[in-house]
């Protein structure tokens, strides 16, 4: 596909957002702007480096711990944002997930000594929400989040993430406190979309340290797309112990506040950075909810830029789920999640300690109908997981 097509395509595209209202996170792209995956696999930016992920269940200084789970945080945003491609490649919509969609995955780095473990689930529909849970069980890391996405469209796709992602380390009963940062689509009437983060957000540490990160982009009083700054606290933000500046979708210097030194200079497309492969269960040995079986035909037709096919096959999909939600409210049943339950804001102690005092941090689970967590049965359950029902119908 040429640029004067993809140009094209995506001025359409402007047209069309520009004539819905509401909110945009239900809507269809164009088959052709669609990414060869789904929501539901968002999670594996987090999961996909197991040695970066274990690394601070490793680490004695709890400043040092802070900055790894920083360091983690920072090297996801590039798959996370950029999906189907990377900076330079126009981004994709990936498929919307529908309601109990599932999508289980592990990574191993055999000379790290870590596994990771991801399972993810969309957990509702509308709103939308997706789950998931990340565990390092071998070195004693756990990372949760969910997120309920609300997007709007006023020139550019405006994506709000409400929700949060919280990391444990056992070895240190230490828990931090990750954002779901807001992302602006630009790029749609030059012909190549790219994701940019505007604002400033925090990790915070149950050992006390706080990293405040200043993103800004392109057209930002003349600066570089996708840049970032970030300052690292003591408890009590008495001094600047760390700071990290670059381009999250590139690289980053990591320096000492204290002495000016360079402890780290971080390149994205160094192969040392490279994610490890991912493990899945072959497709036909997969549930009829796990993402990559429900979705073969239409990742096929994807694959060969068969959009009819895509159309055709989404919309089977789509059909059923329609029918199935109609069949439970005539019915008077309600869809219970497999993998996750929600808890009450109230009883999650640890995101108001963290959060206390920290500006933009608000819980809103009158959003995302509570607190989303994996449930401990999880790891005993055998497919098939919901005997007798597909994604196409009971």
């Amino acid at each position: 596909m040429d640029n004067r097509t993809v140009s094209s395509r995506l001025r359409e595209l402007v047209k069309f957002l520009a004539t819905v209202k509401g909110d945009l996170a239900n809507v269809t792209g164009p088959p052709s702007l669609l990414a060869p995956s789904s929501v539901t696999e968002v999670g594996h930016c987090w999961a996909q480096r197991p040695a970066l992920f274990s690394a601070p269940a490793h680490e004695p200084l709890a400043e040092k711990r802070h900055l790894l789970v920083l360091k983690w945080f920072l090297v996801a945003l590039r798959s996370q944002l950029y999906v189907a491609g990377g900076p330079g490649v126009s981004i994709k919509k990936p498929l919307n997930a529908f309601l109990g969609e599932l999508f289980l995955a592990s990574w191993t780095d055999e000379e790290a000594k870590a596994t990771t473990e991801l399972v993810a689930e969309q957990v509702s529909h509308h709103p939308p929400i997706t789950a998931m849970h990340i565990s390092d069980r071998r070195n004693g890391v756990r990372a949760d989040g969910y997120a309920r996405v609300e997007m709007g469209f006023n020139g550019n796709v405006n994506i709000r993430q409400v929700g949060h992602a919280m990391v444990h380390i056992d070895k240190y009963d230490e828990d931090h406190l990750v954002p779901l940062p807001d992302v602006k689509v630009r790029g749609f009437l030059g012909g190549c979309l790219y994701p940019e983060i505007s604002g400033q957000y925090s990790v915070v540490s149950g050992s006390g340290y706080v990293t405040e990160i200043k993103f800004s982009g392109e057209g930002m009083m003349r600066g570089k797309r996708n840049s970032f700054e970030a300052k690292t606290y003591s408890p009590g933000k008495q001094s600047v112990f760390y700071t990290v500046t670059g381009v999250w979708s590139e690289g980053w210097t990591v320096k000492d506040a204290r002495s000016g030194e360079v402890l780290e200079v971080f390149d994205h497309d160094a192969a040392e950075n490279d994610p490890v492969p991912m493990d899945l269960v072959e497709e036909d040995q997969q549930d009829a909810f796990e993402s990559r079986k429900a979705w073969g035909k239409v990742l096929d037709g994807l694959a060969m830029g068969e959009l009819d096919v895509v159309s055709r096959e989404k919309g089977r999909i789509e059909k059923a789920q329609r029918e199935m939600r109609a069949m439970e409210q005539a019915e008077g049943r309600v869809w219970e999640p497999l993998l996750f339950k929600a808890v009450k804001g109230e009883e999650f102690e640890v995101f108001h300690r963290l959060a206390k005092g920290q500006a933009g941090w608000d819980l809103q689970e009158e959003k995302t109908r509570g607190v989303w967590r994996v449930v401990e049965e999880v790891e005993g359950m055998e497919r098939p997981f919901r005997a007798g029902l597909t994604p196409l119908g009971y």
